[in-house]
């Protein structure tokens, strides 16, 4: 079978399936392909004054280093953030040329090794050279001190020694593939066991040895995420410095890369200082917690981002996916604790309390907003469903419990109340936006030897999302500070230090 370019464990490794699945991979080529256009375009951002001195020319093959600098640096991101990032094994499209290309080479190369092993005699030309890739995968398996397993698997499948046996009608075949199954199930992991047992059963040749393919492929994916696994640990200690290194040979090449970063924390200081005189700036006059508050506001921003207009901090261009992913998270959040707010506020006592009620609503909700950020989603049909449905919920609860239904006219009113929650600028959701923000603020300024912020009233039923929703929002924080501190320290200085000379 030929060797497929495309298909080794290394660039096997740069398809990725974080939590939930094929957004890891989009993840990380959208941000590399962001840094790499910063890199090819050498353009001052459109929205700061242009530098007086241009950046400096640079050769193609310096570009070229960098961008296999960003790509490197972006994989490695990728391994330590995401705890559920896995290799897999690259396909084609379904529908694709590359993959119809693909089927019909393969459908080839069996055709002719079933039509070499039909001859009479047999020749087995084809067969001994699939031999030699799957001895190579098997010693692939091994580490360079097994002596006596490498030793076995030469003596074994000795390609010299087939090939004689072939030229003078001596070779058993059958008798190789049983030696490479035994081999396979040595060293295969426990998921694969059933995999194996499998190809004992497989008596034709050519069906046997397309099997062991599929079975050895499945085998190299496993060990690239054991591998994976095993040097999360230590590619955590390594990886602060060795990103910050790598943002740092990028920015020597292109010198306007903080451009975007910079425009990111002077509008969030502009905004914080800006709303009152006596606000951030008079809760401490000490520029390190001016600085942090600053700073964590300006990553509580990324979570309320319009991503079709303004352009992404680079600093944080690797994690945009994942601020995106939790955007619309908590904006989905924001509209079930908002409907839930209005419902037990308008239904008072009476359900209060109600075993098994707060989650049967709170279900209905989320199932008819599951579609909220797509383009099919209707938002006036949807709201008027959840007020529908949440009416003859509540009418079939307070008969079960001997209340008397909602009357018409109440079931009116807050059908009306749930439907006005659609916009932003109603009332009740931009309360509870407001609290979610001091929930998620709360956060990045706890220290881990501290308990987490208190629940702010009206987020109960959505208690349980909006603490993992922090953690994930802390972590990935705590490393990007850890990663580009010392940038963000020297524009932050810059934007606050002669603030706080004019304030004096």
């Amino acid at each position: 079978m030929p060797k497929e370019p495309s298909e080794s464990s290394s660039e096997a490794s740069k398809k990725m399936d974080g939590k939930g699945s094929e957004d890891s991979e989009g993840q990380t080529e959208a941000s590399e392909e962001m840094l790499r256009k910063r890199i090819r375009t050498n353009t001052p951002s459109p929205h700061r004054t242009p530098q007086s001195s241009p950046p400096k020319a640079v050769s193609m093959e310096e570009l070229m280093e960098t961008a296999k600098g960003v790509t490197n640096m972006a994989l490695a991101h990728e391994i330590v953030v995401n705890g559920g990032f896995q290799v897999k094994a690259p396909e084609p499209a379904e529908g694709s040329l590359e993959k119809r290309v693909k089927e019909i080479m393969h459908k080839a190369f069996w055709d002719s090794l079933e039509a070499q092993l039909n001859d009479d005699p047999p020749v087995y030309d084809h067969a001994i050279k699939l031999v030699g890739e799957i001895k190579e995968t098997l010693l692939l398996f091994l580490m360079p001190g097994q002596a006596r397993l490498i030793g076995q698997i030469e003596e074994a499948l000795d390609l010299s020694l087939i090939q004689q046996q072939a030229e003078n009608g001596a070779l058993d075949i059958g008798k190789v593939a049983q030696f490479i199954i035994n081999t396979m199930g040595a060293f295969c992991a426990p998921c694969r066991d059933e995999d194996v047992r499998k190809l004992r059963d497989i008596t034709a040749i050519v069906p046997l040895f397309k099997a062991i393919f599929a079975v050895l492929d499945k085998m190299k994916i496993d060990m690239a995420n054991f591998a994976v696994s095993s040097l999360r640990p230590h590619l955590l200690q390594q990886s602060v410095e060795y990103e910050r290194t790598k943002f740092q040979e990028f920015l020597d090449k292109q010198p306007n890369a903080l451009d975007f970063t910079q425009k990111w924390l002077q509008d969030t200081a502009d905004s914080m200082l800006g709303e009152s005189e006596g606000g951030a700036a008079g809760a401490s006059r000490s520029s390190p917690q001016l600085l942090l508050s600053v700073h964590n506001q300006a990553y509580l921003r990324l979570l309320n981002w319009d991503h079709g207009m303004d352009s992404f901090p680079e600093t944080v261009l690797m994690d945009r996916g994942r601020f995106l992913e939790m955007q619309l998270e908590l904006e989905q959040l924001a509209l079930v604790a908002s409907v839930l707010l209005i419902v037990y506020n308008s239904a008072g006592e009476a359900i209060s309390g109600l075993p098994g009620l707060m989650d049967q609503l709170k279900s209905t909700i989320k199932i008819l907003l599951a579609e909220m950020h797509t383009p099919s989603f209707r938002v006036d049909e949807t709201f008027a469903a959840i007020g529908e449905k949440l009416c003859l919920e509540l009418g079939e609860c307070l008969s079960q419990h001997g209340f008397s239904p909602f009357h018409t006219d109440r079931q009116s009113a807050l059908k009306g109340q749930i439907a006005a929650v659609k916009s932003q600028d109603n009332p009740i959701r931009k309360l509870i936006d407001s609290r979610i923000q001091a929930y998620l603020i709360g956060f990045l300024e706890f220290s881990p030897h501290r308990s987490p912020p208190p629940l702010p009233g009206g987020l109960a039923p959505i208690s349980k999302e909006l603490e993992e929703a922090g953690v994930r929002l802390s972590r990935l924080v705590n490393f990007n500070k850890l990663v580009y501190s010392p940038f963000y320290h020297k524009i932050l200085q810059d934007i606050l230090e002669p603030r706080e000379a004019a304030d004096t």
